[in-house]
């Protein structure tokens, strides 16, 4: 699963998700993508489940690249605390995605295939996503 090797500060905010993505919302490496529709926090349990269910339906064809990272530590607490004690302790990670955000590129496959591995890394994911195509 993905997270990052070190951070400056272990313990974030949550912060908000409002607006849309102005940045990471074109292709740009591959041919086909999905794309975000709503905004959530995408674990990076559910970005390896997505990669995996697209690299095994392409089934070694093509290329696939992750457009989102998991930079964003989410902390909880132990069951059965007592209020106060301060925060938790961080559990896993995040990516931050808000809409129009491209989530996965494929390349080297037919339009088909691609089509049908999306949808189902799509059901993967806690938000809705539309199918994208690259046009030249």
């Amino acid at each position: 699963m993905l997270s990052p090797k070190r951070v400056k500060f272990r313990k974030q905010h949550r912060g908000r998700m409002k607006g849309i993505s102005t940045r990471g919302n074109q292709i740009c490496s591959g041919k086909f993508a999905p794309q975000a529709l709503e905004p959530a926090w995408i674990t990076s349990r559910q970005i390896e489940a997505g990669r995996r269910a697209i690299s095994r339906y392409a089934r070694r064809g093509g290329k696939i690249w992750i457009r989102i990272f998991p930079d964003k530590p989410v902390t909880m607490r132990p069951a059965e605390t007592r209020m106060g004690s301060g925060k938790g302790s961080p559990e896993f990670w995040v990516s931050v995605v808000k809409p129009n955000r491209i989530l996965y590129e494929i390349g080297g496959v037919p339009e088909d295939i691609a089509k049908a591995a999306i949808r189902i890394a799509a059901y993967k994911m806690p938000i809705r996503t539309q199918f994208i195509i690259l046009h030249l």
